[in-house]
Formats: C-alpha cells, structure tokens, sequence
C-alpha cells in the first residue's frame, strides 16, 4: 500500500501514553503505510478552550501546522479528537473561505509560510477503517478478541459538528464498533454510550470535580454492561478515563479499575502484540484481569504444498 501520512502527535500522546504512538506506527507501518515526524509542529491548539475565546490566532496555528504536512506532500493523520477537530476544522474552513485563506496567508507570510489547501486530515479511525479496511485489518489477527467485551468511547470532537466533519450518523455511529467486532470482540450497548468523558473544554482542568462526575457516570454505565475494558479513539479521552479513575478512587473510596486501550492499542493485542508493546502496561488503572482473559496468540501453521 503506497500511501503516507504526516503524523501529528499533539501533546498527550507523545508526553503521557507513548505506547498510542508506538502501537500506531508499528500498525501503519505493517501495512505498507510510510509516517512521517511534522518537524516543528506545535499544539494544534485545543479547540474547546483556545478557537472559543480567540478564533484567529486559533486559525492561524492550526493553518501553520498544516502547511508543514503540506511541505512534505503528505496527509495528515492523528490520535486525538481535539487535534482532529481543530485541523480538521481549520483546513474545512480554510478550503472553503477564499477571503479568509487569503487573510490568514497574509499573516503566514510573515514567517515565511502559506497555507495552500493540498493536504487531507484524517482520523486514524479513518485510515484504519478507508485506507486499509476492516476486512484487510481481520487478514492480519492472530490473538481474536473473543469473549472480550468492549465498551466503546467515541468522544465529541470525532462527529461533531456533522456538518463540519461529513462522516455522518452523528447521533447513532458505528464505525467503532464495527472495528471491535472486526477483532473478534463484543461491542456493548450502555447507558449515556454517546456522553462526554468529561475532559473537553476546559472542564478537566477548571472544574475536576464537575469533570470527574461524567467520568463516574461512564464508568459505573460500562461496569454495568459487563465490560472487560474501554476503548477510545483519543488521547485525552484516554486520559480522562485512566488518570481519571484515580482521582475517583481516591475521592469516594470504592475502588475503579476499568482498563483503558486506545484503539492502535486493542489492534495491536489482535495482531499478537505483548501488553508491553502496546504500552498499556504503563497505564494507571490496573490492566492485569483484563489481559488474564486475552486468548493466547494463534500460532502459524505451514502450509504444505503437495508436489
């Protein structure tokens, strides 16, 4: 597959779960599909907290970022929602708004840089799901998932706004479900399943408490349905789960422990990657029960040919 993508890192996934970037390169990589390093690129910024308060300078960075993968004749990818949202969002309006382009160039030029609209951003759901595709993605399993349950997280920034993001079925997807179904795994219905995790726009930060009240309420939704583990298409989302937790336990004294995989990760274990090489041994929240009923990597027969 002769296809490469400039591979924007944000700040979560390199500086707090390595094992996201690791586990995605590793995956992309298996199936012909180059990743590039965006040398310079900085915050994406966050949508949530900085396009609300200041939309131009929010613009202007995202722009920037863009005309790095632009340089590099590449598309980007990512593993953040927020990060998806704002390039994503900033490129959709970019292309679309002649004056605007044109406003924004006017300030890029300054540092010698112009925004041209000749690259694509894309989630890594997408790449997994249109560039490889499930079916390819099911060729490669040697651990199924099976008897595994999983309590899928989509997050806010991936869908909307819908009219923005243009993957549709923003009220009811199943474009990560069927992914965990593709690895051989149970994908649950719960209570609250399209509910924020509580991190986006500056709530985590400004208000942990308010913060922590989705992420209780998520959790507890997911225990019930009788999930083995979390997956999540997003860095901070990962976050909120795993650290999150915690702070939980700590708070109210009952203990909680739902494993977290980001969804390279999940793959990664399907593809017969170790906890260790995946990084979710590094996570806060306990994995050990949940990796104690992983099926056991299918070993490879040879097959014979007859003479």
């Amino acid at each position: 597959m002769s296809k490469r993508y400039a591979y924007f890192l944000g700040c979560i996934t390199p500086n707090r779960y390595p094992g996201i970037e690791s586990s995605t390169r590793t995956i992309l990589k298996d199936f012909g599909i180059e990743v590039l390093d965006m040398k310079g690129a900085s915050c994406c910024p966050a949508p949530g907290v900085f396009g609300s308060f200041d939309m131009w300078t929010w613009l202007l960075v995202a722009a920037r970022n863009i005309t790095i993968a632009e340089e590099m004749n590449a598309d980007i990818t990512l593993t953040c929602n927020g990060c998806y949202a704002t390039l994503q969002e900033a490129n959709f309006l970019l292309k679309r708004d002649a004056k605007l382009r044109e406003d924004v160039n006017k300030a890029l030029k300054s540092i010698g840089r112009e925004y041209k609209g000749t690259s694509e951003v894309k989630h890594i759901i997408q790449v997994l799901s249109e560039d490889i595709g499930y079916e390819n993605l099911k060729k490669k399993i040697k651990r199924p998932l099976k008897g595994i349950k999983v309590a899928v997280h989509y997050g806010c920034h991936y869908l909307k706004p819908s009219d923005v993001r243009e993957h549709g079925k923003a009220e009811r997807p199943t474009i990560l479900d069927d992914f965990v179904k593709t690895l051989g795994a149970e994908s649950l219905d719960y209570k609250d399943k399209m509910m924020c995790c509580g991190a986006g726009g500056g709530v985590r930060t400004v208000y942990l408490d308010a913060s922590l009240d989705f992420t209780r309420d998520k959790v507890e939704s997911m225990i019930e349905a009788g999930a083995d583990v979390v997956t999540v298409p997003c860095a901070f989302c990962q976050l909120q789960f795993d650290v999150g937790q915690v702070q939980l336990t700590q708070n109210l004294g009952k203990k909680y422990e739902l494993p977290v995989a980001f969804i390279t990760q999940l793959l990664g274990l399907a593809f017969g990657m170790s906890p260790e090489q995946v990084g979710l041994t590094r996570n806060k929240t306990q994995v050990q029960t949940f990796l104690q009923k992983l099926p056991p990597v299918m070993e490879q027969v040879a097959v014979v040919q007859p003479r």
